[in-house]
């Protein structure tokens, strides 16, 4: 399994570095600059500033730059906060969307598994309905459709809990609560498919055969086998939970990463913009190689030589 891991990790320098360039002529190909404000600054200060930010040399040259520094873990200044690097904003950030969306995706897997299970326990009855149901309609709707929704009811209308701000559990709960809706809809039917197949197995039915508790059978066989599928989703769903706190984080005031990443894309930050892009897809990649780990540990017949 080591070697594995450490194919993968070599395997994903590419991808990165495909990230990496992509992004880099995306910002710089964006109308505007960074220096393009309400309040046009004098012809000859923008240009000190452009030539401090190496602006004035072609793009290969500044793209080389950059990888360069990158390699030697710096993302450069930050356009909109001079005084402080994007390393350090990043630092600073980071805790808190690791902390959002941990919670919002260990949420939905414990909600998204428990409801999918309890559906085909009891296929065709009013739960298996209700939770089918809930479910399309949480996949339907999304998070930034949610987000707005709950706090005009729970925040405005009812008053229980804030619309904004950070640093007490009460400020957690909202935003949580709409990055993870839609990844329990998702989990939830997923888990109860899978469920149903598994529960229709051979291997099943033997086990039941021999007179093995139906706790014991469920416990042991069926939903560890079922549980197959939801692995190798979880690596997209991170993914899907990271890059949607970039809304979810500008929409609740919340100072995470996706709020410099929305204030660097309107701002022209190329390098915050590209910095929290690096941080995002270095982070999907690990995502998704923990995730086909974690299925050869459920599934024996996965072999990594």
């Amino acid at each position: 399994m080591l070697n594995y891991f450490i194919r993968r990790l070599l395997g994903a320098i590419p991808t990165l570095f495909t990230i990496i360039a992509v992004s880099f002529m995306l910002v710089h190909a964006a109308p505007g600059g960074p220096f393009d404000k309400e309040r046009k600054v004098p012809a000859s200060v923008e240009a000190k500033l452009i030539e401090k930010y190496h602006l004035d040399e072609p793009l290969p040259q500044q793209f080389a730059r950059y990888i360069g520094d990158l390699m030697q873990g710096d993302f450069g200044p930050s356009f909109k906060y001079p005084d402080r690097s994007v390393s350090e904003l990043i630092a600073a950030g980071f805790p808190t969307s690791l902390l959002l969306g941990s919670c919002a995706i260990s949420l939905a897997l414990l909600l998204g598994v428990f409801l999918g299970i309890w559906a085909a326990l009891r296929q065709n009855s009013w739960i298996d309905y209700l939770c089918v149901g809930s479910a399309m309609l949480g996949i339907a709707i999304p998070n930034y459709v949610f987000a707005p929704l709950m706090t005009l009811v729970f925040g405005l209308l009812l008053g229980w809990l804030p619309v904004n701000g950070w640093g007490e559990p009460r400020h957690m709960v909202l935003p949580i609560l709409a990055l993870a809706i839609p990844q329990v809809a998702a989990i939830t039917r997923l888990t109860r498919a899978s469920m149903l197949e598994v529960l229709g197995s051979n291997f099943v039915r033997t086990a039941r055969a021999k007179g093995l508790p139906e706790a014991v059978t469920l416990t042991r066989h069926a939903i560890r086998a079922a549980m197959l599928p939801v692995v190798s989703y979880l690596g997209p769903a991170v993914a899907y939970v990271v890059t949607g706190s970039v809304i979810i984080e500008e929409i609740f005031r919340i100072p995470g990463i996706g709020r410099y990443f929305v204030l660097g894309a309107i701002n022209r930050d190329y390098t915050m913009v590209l910095g929290v892009t690096v941080v995002f897809g270095a982070l999907i990649i690990l995502c998704n190689l923990i995730a086909d780990l974690c299925y050869g540990l459920l599934d024996p017949k996965v072999r990594y030589d």
